[in-house]
């Protein structure tokens, strides 16, 4: 007699009416079974879930706003300090009214007009918004690295306006960022200059005053010295291959901008001809030689800055601004000369070779030439503190205060082409402020609000708020995950984030 919980054992057989016959071919035995009644299965009770009773924010996530439609509203800041960055270089015991998204009025004792909103400015500082020269935040993508040349990509067609760093740079009194192309090749792609206007859409970061621009790069990334053995096939891979494709590349943009230029100016000898062929790289390199979109230029070691001014000066154009630039103090006559700007970092150096011999008196070394000279960030975390960048321009080589300010907020906007509406506190321009709770250059300074076109899109009142709104909103979520109990097999949900330096979770310390 087969006993079947002696050992497992494979068996066949069939299904006939009530009973089942078979047999186990290892233990040549035969089986069947009868079918003696049938199971009743318990039906699960199944609860209806609970609806999440969720709010739509602006942009969708933490510290999102409620209302997408933000209204400029009047601003009385009253007994004050303001940093013009200005001709009026720095006011104390002074007003300032802003109206209809611009700067209204700056004096003493202004008479308070109807529905204005009075801030008491006493012990305060009162700034331009902070601008940064060079910046990857807010976008989806970075470098198109494939070919040295991708003049034709757009920084614009993938800007994120969803990216959490927008809001913290806001918290560091950032209000405007030049969003370039990465350093990967010759000639990158198009920038984007944005102002931080948290909760809109990425067409409304745009701000319509800027001059065209694009990335240029020359040094190691570009001859990809640092992207290791799988990537040393794509020209240039020397320095000398680097200024003859910008040579090359400009040349072919002179033809295509003689090609288009007979081809409208001569169209009776068009007629029976093809019209030439459209190329949006080659119309990105015209717009550069017929002045209607500047270079901002990665670069680092002063025979480099030194060949693409001279490269510039053989096509008839000059380079908007020098990026890092931070062998920029060796050749600032020539940078002066040539009529460029320098974005430099504040105190860099040592990171990779190339940039051996940089020093931090490099800012106010080129300003004292008579260089237009501002600090960036190239980083998402720094340009959170762009104000203590500035400083550093006091300790390293003994610029004024009021200077060092105009490093994060006039000088950059100059570089940028919109001075006439941006970085300085003076009448007409917008309405881009921050208010400190200390000297600005002061690493005890904290931005207590930033306001664009006259809009308030920080402030830590309002912070305090959104935390705990969005810390209350993520425990909900998370507990009524933890609170389904159709799975108990599973085991027991462990939560777990990793930080970084790119996200910083801040509602866990609360």
């Amino acid at each position: 007699r087969w006993d079947s919980t002696a050992a497992p054992s494979r068996f066949t057989g069939h299904i006939l009416n009530n009973k089942m016959e078979g047999s186990a071919h290892d233990l040549k035995l035969s089986w069947n079974a009868l079918r003696t009644g049938e199971l009743e299965a318990k039906e699960e009770e199944k609860k209806p879930e609970t609806r999440s009773e969720l709010s739509l924010f602006y942009p969708e996530g933490t510290y999102g706003w409620e209302n997408t439609v933000l209204k400029d509203q009047v601003v009385l800041i009253q007994n004050t300090t303001i940093w013009t960055s200005g001709n009026q270089g720095i006011l104390k015991d002074y007003d300032i009214l802003f109206s209809d998204g611009r700067v209204k009025k700056i004096g003493k004792n202004i008479t308070p007009p109807k529905d204005v909103m009075v801030i008491d400015g006493t012990g305060k500082h009162i700034t331009p918004g902070l601008i940064d020269c060079h910046s990857h935040s807010a976008s989806f993508s970075i470098n198109e690295g494939t070919q040295s040349i991708t003049a034709e990509v757009r920084i614009q067609d993938v800007l994120n306006s969803n990216d959490i760093t927008i809001y913290r740079e806001l918290a560091g009194g950032l209000t405007m960022a030049n969003i370039l192309h990465g350093s990967a090749n010759t000639i990158g792609g198009q920038n984007a200059v944005i102002k931080l206007r948290w909760g809109s859409t990425p067409d409304a970061l745009l701000y319509s005053n800027a001059v065209k621009g694009i990335k240029f790069a020359l040094g190691e990334n570009v001859k990809q010295s640092n992207w290791g053995d799988d990537n040393t096939t794509r020209y240039p891979q020397t320095r000398m291959g680097v200024e003859q494709i910008l040579r090359d590349a400009f040349t072919s943009a002179v033809e295509y901008q003689e090609k288009w230029s007979d081809y409208n100016n001569n169209p009776k000898q068009w007629k029976k001809k093809v019209p030439p062929r459209r190329d949006l790289e080659l119309e990105a390199l015209v717009e550069i030689l017929e002045g209607q979109r500047q270079i901002h230029c990665h670069s680092y070691r002063q025979d480099e800055i030194l060949m693409l001014t001279r490269v510039a000066e053989d096509f008839g154009f000059t380079v908007g601004t020098f990026q890092h630039v931070l062998e920029g103090y060796k050749v600032a006559d020539r940078i002066k000369e040539h009529g460029a700007n320098a974005s430099t970092f504040s105190d860099w150096w040592a990171y990779k070779y190339e940039v051996i011999d940089a020093i931090p008196y490099n800012g106010a070394l080129m300003t004292d030439v008579g260089v237009t000279v501002s600090f960036n960030s190239d980083s998402r975390e720094l340009a959170r503190r762009m104000n203590t960048e500035a400083s550093k321009g006091v300790k390293y080589g003994g610029l004024s205060e009021e200077e060092a300010l105009k490093l994060v907020t006039l000088n950059p906007a100059i570089q940028l082409k919109i001075d006439k509406w941006v970085g300085s506190l003076e009448v007409g321009k917008d309405a881009d402020f921050v208010i400190w709770t200390d000297h600005p250059l002061s690493t005890q300074a904290v931005c207590e609000q930033t306001w664009i076109d006259g809009i308030r899109y920080f402030s830590l009142e309002e912070d305090k708020k959104l935390k705990k709104r969005d810390k209350k909103l993520r425990r909900n979520l998370v507990n009524k995950i933890l609170s389904k109990k159709d799975d108990k097999k599973k085991k027991k949900w462990k939560h777990h984030e990793e930080e970084s330096a790119d996200h910083q979770h801040c509602l866990d310390k609360l």
